[in-house]
């Protein structure tokens, strides 16, 4: 199944870092940016989280919060925050339950190798739940500018 803009989120609950966990229901009443992303430390999963962590304050000003959600374990998350000082939460989808349910995990192919894979994708929800926006086959440079962009016009049209 394919979402559309304008379909009810599909649910989720996930383990987070810091030994937390996550829920759709949590983010009711305000925007959500979730992105789907292949791997924890890699160079275009890196520049793309630091993007979102750099560009924090517009998130945060437009009442938005941001969740990356990988197959990564939440050791892997927790290490890779550290790291690079992220200050949003990641989701570990181990399973790919909620990669399924959103349509990112997909059959991916590489030197001719084909393999089942995270799909870069990033959904922005409303605070009932309904996806506004899709982003699919997100390339990293200029997609947060693009995001936050979207996000203050979607955050003045709602006031």
């Amino acid at each position: 199944m394919t979402l559309q803009i304008g379909d009810k989120a599909p649910n989720f609950s996930m383990p987070t870092d810091g030994n937390g966990t996550t829920s759709l229901s949590d983010y009711a009443g305000q925007t959500l940016i979730l992105y789907f992303y292949p791997k924890d430390d890699t160079s275009g999963c890196t520049a793309q989280a630091c993007a979102f962590t750099d560009n924090m304050a517009g998130f945060n000003a437009a009442k938005c919060a941001v969740l990356g959600v990988s197959k990564d374990t939440v050791k892997k998350h927790d290490a890779f925050k550290a790291k690079y000082n992220l200050n949003f939460s990641l989701a570990s989808d181990a399973e790919t339950q909620t990669c399924e349910n959103y349509g990112v995990w997909v059959e991916k192919s590489m030197y001719g190798r084909k393999y089942m894979g995270i799909e870069r994708t990033t959904f922005l929800i409303d605070g009932n739940g309904i996806i506004q926006k899709i982003w699919n086959k997100v390339k990293v440079n200029g997609h947060i500018e693009d995001v936050l962009a979207t996000v203050k016009n979607y955050d003045s049209k709602a006031a």
